[in-house]
Formats: C-alpha cells, structure tokens, sequence
C-alpha cells in the first residue's frame, strides 16, 4: 500500500466554484439575445417554391441549398445569399426566399433555409 500523505509541502488551494454566477448568467443572457433566430423561431407566413433551372433539371441534379436571409422587422426578405449547395441550383433558392414572407418581429432577424431540390418533380 502506497502512502500518499504531503510532507513539507504547502497545502494545494483549489479554484473556488460559484463565485461568479451572476456573471455567469449575464454571459448567457447576452449571447442568448444577441445569436440569430433560424427559420424554426420565426413563422413563415408565405413560402415560395423555388423554380427547377433547366439545365440542372436535365442533368439530373438536385439537392440542398443552404440560404443566408436577412428579415426585415415587417417580415419581407431584404437579402438572401446562399452558403451551401450545387451552384446549378443557388440562383433558384436565393430568388425564391426572396419572396418569402416572414411574421412580424420587433427587429430583423437571420433566418437560415434549406431548400431542397428533388431530381424528377
């Protein structure tokens, strides 16, 4: 059996927990009200589909396209940008969440779309 008792050694001082938590909570309170809503938190009033490009239509091409939007505080789209998806398919997601309709909120918003493509329809 090993002895682990210090001998001549000062004794090992521990970082104190919750000390702080009033900070701790405005941290989280800040970054709470200042991250961006997503298209889940805001309801979309109006919805327009995205129209198919041809050439990706014969190519066969379809997928996922991540769309960027920024809403105005009465809920119109001021600016959408996709981040992600086939370059075939981007123009036609951007040009259709432009049209999108979002609810009213006190400010504008970010709101984060995935419009999906689907070879065939």
């Amino acid at each position: 059996m090993h002895n682990f008792a210090r001998s001549n050694s000062a004794p090992v001082k521990r970082p104190a927990r919750g000390r702080r938590p009033g900070l701790l909570l405005a941290v989280a309170v800040l970054l709470l009200c200042t991250l961006p809503l997503h298209a889940d938190d805001r309801h979309v009033q109006r919805r327009v589909p995205p129209v198919y490009p041809e050439l990706a239509r014969r190519m066969h091409i379809g997928g996922m396209v991540r769309v960027s939007a920024t809403v105005a505080p009465d809920g119109s789209v001021t600016n959408a940008r996709a981040t992600d998806g086939n370059k075939l398919l981007t123009t036609a997601a951007e040009d259709a969440v432009r049209k999108w309709k979002f609810a009213p909120a006190d400010g504008a918003t970010t709101e984060v779309i995935d419009v999906n493509f689907e070879v065939g329809n």
